[in-house]
């Protein structure tokens, strides 16, 4: 006997949909209205409401009562900005947006999930006090915590001095707890080697141990100028320079190789050899007899080529030896001309620190700064005409501003708080 489900239907003889689709359509329509009613919200926030949103946005925490009053007032009075910058007086804004911001920059991984460091605490230090933010790639520059917080001291080998001072629960925005100085005098690398967070310890760890000191390249590429190699990829440039351990027939096809691998290394070996002088060097842990990287150290070694830089050197002999570490960038021409590139700079150097100034000086590393800060604080990428519209401005406020990354937090905020 044929077994049947009786289906209900309503006065019209239409089917009913079952009580647990109703269920879900009901809630469906419920949560539709709750986005609406937040919109709507948005849409008519008034002074306290805008003032509310901008501090928990720069600071990750509500404002106090006597916070909200003053910033509402200047809101009122046509003073956001002013509101913002009363906004990122807190310390949350530096020990935990502005940490949290940066911490992907210094790991592979890409985690904000991690102890402080000297490359976040550096971006830290050069955001509170308005240095130049065009220099980061280039500056003989780094931040650590003050002498008199009884903190181990910093060391070439480890992180302890930045563990204990986050520890601590020092307040980064403090200029008398986080304390600017050379990197040259701090670490002993000579001034002409640093280049700001690039010849950070935490970057040597992230970036230059194992591997060819490409990986330097590629996350510097993806970290100051939002896009990762294959968003640079040109098969037009000349392949004079690309290194001996790549294949020039992968797989035994060669047309891989014309059609695919010059896209990235055309334009980046010629570059990365401006890395050529750096390694780091992990020792062996004695109870392991592996290496061990938290006790590692970034090393220059001024009349050497890193060894690396010949590793699997008889995949292609006829390859590019690296004889030096001058540099050239081979996509001031061709589509990545786009970049931007400062016509004031001559396009070639020697050493890491020019290949900084070339790349800081560009416009994709200001516009990309620009993006990675409205992200942060308006909780989404730019999308809308108004949204790339407000973008454009506020690269060019950050140029002609001097480079001030805190004001471009400010002006996001004030753009994301609400009407």
């Amino acid at each position: 006997m044929k077994h049947t489900t009786a289906v209900a239907t309503d006065e019209t003889g239409m089917r009913r949909a079952p009580q647990k689709r109703r269920g879900l359509a009901r809630g469906v329509a419920i949560a539709i209205a709750a986005v609406a009613q937040l919109a709507t919200a948005a849409a008519l926030a008034g002074p306290n409401e805008q003032a509310a949103r901008m501090f928990q946005r720069l600071t990750g925490v509500p404002p106090d009562d006597a916070t909200l009053a003053s910033m509402s007032t200047d809101i009122t009075q046509g003073n956001a900005l002013g509101a913002a910058y009363t906004a990122m007086q807190n310390d949350n804004f530096y020990s935990v947006v502005l940490k949290n911001y940066a911490m992907p920059w210094t790991n592979v991984a890409q985690t904000q999930f991690a102890p402080l460091n000297d490359y976040v605490a550096t971006v830290i230090g050069m955001v509170r006090d308005d240095v130049p933010f065009n220099t980061v790639l280039s500056a003989d520059i780094i931040y650590i915590g003050a002498s008199n917080l009884g903190l181990p001291a910093y060391s070439n080998t480890d992180d302890n001095h930045y563990t204990q001072l986050e520890l601590s629960g020092a307040k980064l925005g403090n200029p008398a707890v986080l304390v600017q100085s050379k990197q040259s005098t701090v670490t002993g690398l000579p001034a002409a080697a640093t280049a700001g967070v690039l010849t950070s310890r935490a970057a040597g760890q992230a970036f230059f141990s194992l591997g060819t000191n490409r990986r330097m390249f590629r996350f510097t590429m993806i970290n100051f100028f939002c896009g990762d190699m294959p968003n640079f990829m040109d098969t037009t440039r000349p392949t004079d320079r690309i290194r001996q351990d790549v294949s020039r027939s992968p797989g035994g096809d060669s047309q891989l190789f014309f059609n695919n691998c010059v896209g990235c290394h055309s334009g980046m070996d010629p570059m990365a050899q401006a890395f050529a002088h750096y390694d780091f060097t992990t020792p062996i842990n004695p109870s392991t007899g592996a290496p061990d990287p938290t006790n590692g150290q970034l090393t220059y070694t001024p009349t050497t080529i890193a060894p690396k830089y010949f590793h699997n050197n008889l995949t292609f002999p006829d390859g590019f030896i690296t004889p030096d570490d001058s540099w050239s960038n081979r996509w001031r021409t061709g589509q990545n001309s786009l970049i931007g590139w400062d016509p004031t700079q001559t396009g070639s150097g020697t050493g890491m620190k020019s290949l900084g100034v070339e790349l800081e000086s560009t416009t994709q590393f200001a516009q990309c700064q620009v993006q990675q800060v409205f992200q942060t604080v308006c909780l989404r990428p730019p999308s809308t005409a108004a949204d790339y519209a407000q973008v454009t401005t506020m690269t060019g406020d950050f140029k002609s501003g001097g480079y001030k990354l805190k004001q471009v937090f400010a002006e996001a905020a004030v753009y994301c708080m609400g009407n």
